[in-house]
């Protein structure tokens, strides 16, 4: 797989539009899914300002990819769109300044939509680069950058991505985006959190729009637009293909399926209205199919994308369909609770099954290895990561093992730390064969500048005591990948600050290597942490529910 820039990718990226005449030949433009009816007299009504909240794409196939924008010329007030549809002409070319266009069409962006648009874009050829743009009146937008993926049967020799999670607003800037959006990749696998529900705050480094946590579909589509605005998070949607899925704080912390973390405080109606709400505000906003469209209560996340014969992304869905958390340790033993709910344990072993690929990533949200949070003899566990689910974690632990799916690796999200651990069905057993490995990435803002020095002293006795732990730090990072057939290279880039809006840097703290048929992984390398980051000045308050 190549991964090539054409000199001018990065100038056209920032720049945005180019000269409207140029867009395309009115014949290019025929209507996807909007009627003529849809289609008429909308130009002379529209404000200005349509593209404040950038573009973006996603869930990318061997002959396409969905591409994503929203028309919100007021984002942070409900939009601020006018009642009617507004056509949208989007525009696909395999060159920056567009020269040629290989597809085209219009998508009809609806106000019961948030005026959203989620254009399934088909006949491309795999494993190409491609530039999209879209136009609204006489308003152009950005450009972006995507990426299909190779056909099933490709004998792809290395793929390179990135995935990230947990963007709290309040508790910095998202440096982290400003040099992700430099890294060349193939695709940034998002695994949650990318809103945060929390009342605004003052004492934070920035403040979250609104008065209060959101509850409505409004609040909701608010509280997105706010973080759709932010610049560097704008670059890397429109960098890559994004594959996205969800975690609590989408709607509520801790929420399991129909479950809100509070309640005595939320009744079962309200809870079901909130989580109808956020999902369909989630959806709006995301590089997702129409396929995964909210209905009511329920949205399809789980889902599989392949590298051709190389890798295969299976991206889980731990919220919607998990039993509640419990309070003690025995409780976690019980083998009818379940994280992802029967349906979805089928669809991932038979997934995994038969993907017929070297590797087998997993895109999750929270925890799998085992993680005691004090040292001594006593145990104590966040029963909301797979600790509290450990008679299925045993169970798919098992079949990582059985030999049918090829180099299990898991990518996880939540912790706003790094674990790099290997995975065993019994981590309390030394004779527990090792099954597979666990990369834990940092959190993009969550938790705000680190204090080093206070998590080692905490965790560091307790690494002692858990030698399936081969590696942990709580900076702020991504995690860059390198795959090929015989190995998989993890870099931590971690930023050194998230308490200013620029002049940062970002460093590889630490490599992770996990080789081709022999499951678990070793530290190639790392770099000591300093034990007092580079701050801004003063420290500001955090919404960390981790540490």
């Amino acid at each position: 797989m190549s991964h090539s820039l054409t000199p001018a990718r990065r100038t056209v990226l920032a720049g945005g539009a180019l000269a409207l005449g140029a867009f395309a030949a009115p014949a290019l433009l025929a209507p996807s899914t909007a009627t003529a009816a849809e289609l008429s007299g909308t130009a002379d009504r529209l404000p200005s300002g349509l593209f404040t909240l950038g573009v973006a794409s996603g869930d990318p196939q061997p002959d396409g990819v969905v591409l994503w924008t929203r028309l919100a010329p007021d984002p942070l007030a409900g939009g601020g769109m006018p009642q009617h549809n507004v056509p949208v002409h989007w525009q696909v070319s395999d060159s920056p300044r567009f020269g040629r266009t290989v597809a085209s069409g219009v998508e009809v962006a609806r106000p019961e939509h948030a005026h959203s648009v989620h254009a399934e874009v088909h006949g491309l050829r795999a494993d190409r680069e491609y530039y999209y743009r879209f136009r609204a009146g006489t308003e152009l937008s950005g450009t972006g950058r995507t990426r299909t993926t190779p056909a099933r049967d490709a004998r792809v020799t290395n793929l390179r991505f990135l995935f990230a999670s947990c963007q709290n607003w309040q508790d910095g800037y998202f440096t982290a985006w400003q040099h992700a959006a430099q890294e060349e990749v193939d695709f940034v696998a998002f695994l949650g959190d990318y809103i945060y529900e929390s009342t605004p705050s003052a004492t934070t480094v920035r403040r979250h729009e609104g008065t209060g946590e959101p509850y409505s579909l409004t609040e909701y589509r608010n509280r997105h637009a706010q973080y759709r605005t932010d610049p560097n998070l704008q670059a890397a949607h429109a960098h890559a293909p994004w594959i996205v899925t969800l975690d609590d704080h989408e709607i509520d912390n801790n929420w399991a399926d129909e479950v809100p973390q509070d309640p005595d405080a939320q009744t079962p109606e309200a809870f079901r209205a909130r989580r109808v709400a956020a999902l369909k505000a989630y959806w709006e906003h995301m590089p997702l199919r129409r396929s995964s469209m909210p209905d009511g209560l329920d949205i399809q996340l789980y889902r599989s994308v392949g590298y051709g014969q190389l890798a295969t992304v299976h991206v889980l869905d731990t919220r919607q369909y998990r039993s509640d958390q419990i309070a003690t340790l025995a409780e976690s033993y019980d083998a009818s609770r379940t994280m992802t709910g029967d349906a979805q344990e089928r669809w991932l072993t038979r997934s995994m099954e038969r993907s017929g690929t070297r590797w087998n990533l997993l895109a999750n949200q929270v925890m799998w290895a085992q993680n005691d949070r004090k040292a001594g003899p006593e145990e104590v566990y966040d029963f909301d990561n797979w600790d509290g689910y450990r008679a299925q974690r045993r169970r798919l632990l098992e079949f990582f093992g059985s030999g049918r799916a090829d180099n299990p690796v898991v990518l996880t999200g939540d912790r706003h730390a790094t674990w790099a651990c290997d995975l065993k069905p019994d981590f309390d057993d030394p004779n527990s064969p090792v099954v597979g490995a666990e990369i834990t990435g940092s959190s993009i803002t969550s938790g705000g500048d680190a204090d080093v020095a206070g998590f080692h002293a905490t965790y560091d006795p307790i690494m002692a005591e858990s030698p399936h732990w081969k590696y942990i730090d709580n900076r702020r990072a991504y995690v860059l990948c390198d795959v090929t057939r015989d190995r998989m290279l993890a870099s931590l880039r971690t930023v050194d600050t998230v308490w200013q809006p620029d002049g940062t840097s970002v460093a590889t703290a630490a490599e992770f290597v996990v080789e081709a048929g022999r499951p678990g992984l070793d530290v190639a390398s790392a770099t000591k942490a300093p034990q007092a980051m580079r701050l801004s000045g003063r420290r500001y308050d955090v919404d960390d529910d981790q540490f």
